[in-house]
């Protein structure tokens, strides 16, 4: 039994390498090689929170079912500059066949018919867009060290100058939403359930 326990750890090392080059993929690489944020990147940092947004759509199963032709749609609250590298980057391309669209949302804006919602850091009601995304099925990604504890699916933090995600699975349970395994295997942090 231990050869295919061996060859299950190898293929396993394999997919959280081929998703960890997947969700960099749309950045250079340079970029991609290099990951370092610094503190007077704020281009860079948005650049990559961009992508991996882009990225995630990829990695989520969805609670509403949608037309399988209809737009995979992405809300952005309070981070303006991160809705337009996101636009930018989604711009001609499909996630499983479907086009992307990136609007911006003002806080106490309906959350309905979107599939995820960016909260970004300078939001003053990051709680509450994060529980109104939670309510209505949606993906709920922050950029705030409390967003776990605020009700995001995903967050993205800095360590060691790298921009790095955490992945809380009770907060994407009440969301009705699944995630893949392979993003759970290249997230920073999972936090699990009870």
């Amino acid at each position: 039994m231990a050869p295919f326990s061996n060859q299950r750890r190898v293929v396993r090392a394999l997919l959280a390498a081929t998703l960890g080059v997947a969700l960099l993929s749309p950045l250079p690489a340079s970029l991609a090689a290099q990951g370092a944020i610094g503190s007077t990147s704020p281009n860079l940092e948005r650049s990559v929170k961009a992508a991996y947004l882009f990225k995630f759509l990829g990695y989520v199963e969805f609670a509403v079912p949608a037309d399988a032709a209809a737009p995979l749609a992405v809300g952005v609250l309070g981070a303006d500059d991160v809705a337009a590298e996101l636009t930018r980057i989604t711009a001609g391309k499909t996630v499983g066949g479907r086009p992307v669209t990136v609007r911006a949302v003002r806080e106490g804006d309906p959350l309905a018919g979107l599939h995820m919602v960016f909260v970004g850091a300078n939001t003053e009601g990051v709680a509450k867009a994060l529980r109104a995304a939670m309510q209505s099925g949606v993906l709920g990604v922050a950029e705030d060290d409390a967003g776990l504890q605020y009700g995001a699916v995903i967050n993205f933090r800095l360590v060691d100058e790298r921009v790095r995600f955490e992945v809380s699975m009770p907060a994407a349970e009440r969301s009705n939403l699944k995630l893949s395994s392979r993003l759970l295997s290249v997230a920073w942090h999972v936090q699990k359930g009870n």
